[in-house]
Parts: C-alpha cells; structure tokens; sequence
C-alpha cells in the first residue's frame, strides 16, 4: 500500500552531521500508524527503494513480539569542537556509552578526553564511516589504543574494504563493527562478515524494514547493535521495535539521535531517559511547526512516485 499522502518537514540539525543544516523527512499515516521515508538526498532511487519498502511495512503492519522492556541507548556525538561537547552530551540523560564520529587521532583525541573528563566511566565507541586506508586504520587505532587502553568499545567501519578490515582486525586488539559492509551489500555473503567484524549494526531503514533486517541478523549471526539514520521520533519508534525484537543485541543502541535535531514532529520526542528508551507509537502532532516549502512538498512526492512506479523487491 503506496502512501497517498506524505507530509515533509524540514527540522533544522544543532550541529554538523554529514555537512547537513537541515533534516527533511517525508511521513504517512498506514493501517497502524505513522511511520517515515527519509533517505538521505544523495541516495539514488535502487538504494531509496529500500527505505520506502521499510516505511510502508512499518506503517501496515503490526511490530514483532519485544524479548525485552527497554532498550539501552548510546549518545551519538558528531564531529564537533571540544567545547560544544558538554551541551550534546545533555541531550542523552543517563547515557554512559558514547559515538564518536572521528577523523583521526590527531585531530580527535582532544574530543575523547573531553567526553571522559564528562563521563569517566564512559564507553567509547569510534566511528569512522570506512573513510581510513589500511595504513591510516592502522596507525590511529595504534594511537587510540595507547591513549584510551581499555575504554574504547569498538572500532565501527574503519575501512570500505572489507579485506582492509579483515588485515586490520590481524594489527589491533579492537572490536570491529561493520555497518555500511552491510548495508551495501544486503544480497552477497553475509554470514562472510563473522572472519572480519565482532559486531553489526543494523538499521530498519536502509535494510529494508524490520521482517528484512530481522533476516540480515540471523543471517549475519553476530552480536548486534541497532541504530538510526538522523531519524525523527517516528523513525526511531521503528528502530527501537525491532531493538525490542532482537535476539542478540550487543549493549546500548544508536536510537537516541533526535537529540542531535532542534527539534522532532511530536510533543513527546522519543530521548533516552537514565540511558534507556522503549518503543511506542508516535503522533506526529507538530507537522504544521516544521512543514516544507511547497516545492520540497512536491520533490518529495515525485521522489515516492518515481520509486513506487518502478516497483519494490
């Protein structure tokens, strides 16, 4: 069932986050609620697909059955200037395992410090985006090791390559966690990963919707983090039932990123409270405050026409 009607907002970002100011977001009402199609713009209509078939799973069909009452969240700290480090952390209440999206040492170690002067039992945990070689992987890990022994968590996508990261995994005492390795590569060998990666991080979106990310899971059969695509409160209901649905779940999740946007679609933002979250099912009751401009009405539209009379797998 194709959404006869979407409504977008445009929510203005508090920091950099992928070189984005604004969030836009297109959202519907199915059989069972609201849910959302937000692909990044850059995204091409093969890799939105996978996002359109998510939302409009999400919003006709019944979440699976929880194994669990609440789901412990990470805070999601982007690359930011040390002194704007403290106000983010205020928007993850409770959260005692810390995403650091990093550039290298160097540059970085100054943000770590920071967090743990914060938080001093933080858990860290480094996420590259698969933009270091080999060599650089290698160097800074080195250089987080001795710098932060024992606090860092894991390394998420170090390399784009998977043998990169095969070789890395021989050079450093870290977890790995892979995501994009994932996300990118939905119909080859999965279960592959397990020689590579100690973690997978998964999102109901970009995989397909909660049935087809509850497949990748058992098929990559590795402990499991769920996490979220700069989603509204909608969004994140979505991740955090299929968090709630997950057999093997490795610690906190990334489900707490309405914190990084000035504002949510709802009155009641779905934000960790004591470092936790549980899954309901959000009103949207704030479209008019962050409606877009009828052009991005229209591009959004025509983006869902585009997609949906190419057909969904």
């Amino acid at each position: 069932m194709f959404p006869s009607e979407i409504h977008v907002v445009s929510i203005p970002i508090k920091n950099n986050f992928r070189g984005l100011k604004v969030r836009e977001i297109a959202l519907f009402e199915g059989s069972q609620g609201w849910s959302e199609f937000s692909p990044f713009l850059e995204y091409n209509d093969m890799e939105s697909a996978l996002w359109l078939k998510a939302a409009i799973e999400a919003a006709n069909k019944p979440w699976p059955k929880p194994i669990r009452e609440l789901v412990e969240i990470n805070a999601t700290l982007p690359n930011v200037p040390v002194n704007e480090v403290s106000a983010l952390l205020e928007n993850f209440k409770g959260c005692n395992t810390i995403k650091v999206k990093v550039n290298d040492f160097v540059n970085d170690h100054l943000i770590l410090q920071e967090v743990l002067r914060l938080i001093p039992d933080a858990k860290i945990r480094l996420d590259v985006n698969g933009k270091w070689n080999l060599g650089s992987a290698i160097e800074n890990l080195r250089n987080f090791e001795r710098g932060f022994p024992n606090q860092i968590d894991y390394i998420e996508q170090p390399c784009s390559d998977v043998g990169d990261i095969a070789s890395l995994r021989k050079e450093s005492g870290l977890k790995i966690a892979v995501d994009e390795s994932i996300r990118k590569n939905l119909g080859g060998e999965l279960e592959k990963l397990q020689e590579v990666a100690d973690v997978a991080i998964i999102k109901w979106a970009p995989t397909g919707g909660i049935s087809a990310a509850l497949e990748v899971i058992e098929k990559v059969n590795l402990p499991v983090v769920i996490s979220s695509a700069l989603d509204s409160s909608v969004g994140i209901s979505h991740g955090l039932a299929l968090a709630m649905a997950t057999p093997n779940l490795y610690g906190a999740c990334g489900l707490g990123t309405v914190g990084l946007l000035e504002g949510d679609v709802t009155s009641q933002p779905l934000l960790p409270e004591n470092g936790f979250l549980s899954p309901r099912r959000i009103n949207p009751d704030l479209l008019d405050r962050y409606r877009a401009k009828t052009e991005r009405q229209k591009w959004w539209q025509d983006r869902v026409n585009k997609i949906s009379s190419g057909g969904l797998n």
